[in-house]
């Protein structure tokens, strides 16, 4: 009897604008993979569900699981704890799905360090001045959270060689899509939100 396959842990991630939602939103559509839900102590915001758009705690839980292991990543963003909860990914690895994870260059850091195994991409734009007119397209961001967004975006990319397995350039959606998908190999099948 033959051993049952094993997901993957995926990070995908990438400067604010860079098209990184639409991507995962593509992958997820075409592979056997879930999307794993954060865990945060910020309060839930009107229309947000707990379970479906983050985990919601309380930072003396998220403390104590961060203590005990439980927390595979984790991040301090505004006063408020972001992670990722070890047991569902485990569970869904265990299972042969594979699991993606959206998070920054810290987090990403944290899981090559727990998860050798995991397959990191980072979504880069074609240059700055490409990803600032695609910030600046949207109409929702404020000329001063642009230039953070592009100050961030900078320190990222620059780091992402040094933390990343492939580096994907987002030149146009569908050619960053099929090159995720060349990288990953999964098998297709219905996604889910874990």
């Amino acid at each position: 009897m033959s051993a049952s396959p094993k997901g993957n842990l995926i990070v995908i991630s990438g400067p604010s604008g860079v098209g990184k939602s639409s991507i995962i939103d593509a992958v997820l559509d075409g592979t056997r993979s879930e999307f794993s839900v954060s865990a945060t102590t910020r309060e839930p915001r009107r229309g947000e569900t707990d379970g479906v758009d983050y985990h919601f705690t309380t930072r003396e839980d998220f403390l104590d699981a961060i203590a005990s292991g439980r927390v595979l990543e984790w991040a301090e963003y505004g006063g408020n704890l972001y992670g990722t909860l070890r047991a569902p990914v485990e569970d869904a690895i265990r299972r042969g799905d594979s699991v993606i994870l959206d998070i920054e260059n810290d987090g990403a850091k944290q899981v090559r360090q727990a998860f050798p195994s995991a397959v990191l991409i980072f979504i880069t734009p074609p240059d700055l001045d490409e990803l600032e007119k695609r910030l600046r397209g949207r109409g929702d961001t404020a000329d001063a959270d642009v230039e953070k967004r592009l100050a961030v975006a900078s320190q990222q990319i620059a780091e992402a060689p040094d933390v990343y397995n492939h580096i994907v350039e987002n030149r146009g959606l569908d050619t960053a899509i099929t090159q995720i998908l060349d990288i990953l190999s999964l098998p297709s099948a219905v996604t889910r939100r874990m």
